[in-house]
């Protein structure tokens, strides 16, 4: 079975792994949201931050 969005996934959870190996262990949560966001801004990623309904 082959996932649809198989690629951008591995991006972001590639992306992820390297922000996280920047900052360690140790962040509340908004630190590592903000910090991912940035980088996939960076990377080229049209992003949002978290959108409230």
């Amino acid at each position: 079975m082959e996932l649809l969005h198989a690629n951008l996934t591995d991006a972001i959870i590639k992306t992820f792994y390297e922000v996280y190996n920047e900052l360690g262990y140790g962040f509340l949560e908004k630190v590592y949201q903000n910090a991912l966001f940035l980088e996939l801004k960076n990377k080229g990623y049209q992003v949002e931050a978290q959108i409230a309904k």
